[in-house]
């Protein structure tokens, strides 16, 4: 088996990412349907503003490469994530994961992960943070395993089917 690469994301790996986020999007949707599904045209944009951003000192996207195929991203940020009238330390948020399901489990996402930590720890953020879908259980298990807990809980009721 092909050695696996992790690289900071290049401008030639859009369209890569586009597909890879569209793929990300369709998996949620078959967990859950309440999750949004792409807009028209949602990942060439989604794609195009990563590249945008590939010189924002506060983002970045890292890409897993095997033979010649990028076959997972991992997107994160340096963020504000708590108000101005709270106590402030420096936090990372990881906005999007993803590794085509023929390459999980052999190490990848951790690959990824490990990468964005690595950037998060030179940007001395405090702690990382991430969402991950209620019905994502091996999604939830990963995070288990880099020592992720439910901090917050987010919830919805939907106004036109009943809710107040």
């Amino acid at each position: 088996m092909a050695e696996v690469t992790i690289r900071q994301m290049t401008a030639d790996d859009a369209d890569a990412i586009a597909g890879l986020w569209q793929q990300l999007v369709d998996y949620h949707r078959r967990l859950d349907p309440n999750l949004p599904g792409a807009a028209h045209g949602g990942a060439k944009r989604y794609a195009r503003r990563l590249v945008q951003r590939l010189d924002d000192p506060y983002t970045r996207a890292f890409v897993a490469e095997r033979d010649g195929q990028v076959v997972g991203f991992v997107l994160g940020m340096v963020v504000d994530l708590m108000a101005d009238i709270f106590d402030q330390e420096p936090g990372g948020f990881l906005a999007d994961i993803y590794v085509q399901p023929d390459y999980r489990r052999q190490g990848i996402g951790h690959m990824l992960v490990e990468a964005l930590l690595d950037w998060f720890r030179q940007q001395r953020v405090a702690y990382f943070e991430w969402q991950v879908a209620v019905r994502n259980e091996a999604g939830r298990a990963f995070w288990r395993s880099f020592g992720g807990r439910e901090v917050m809980v987010r919830m919805r009721a939907d106004l036109k089917d009943g809710g107040r």
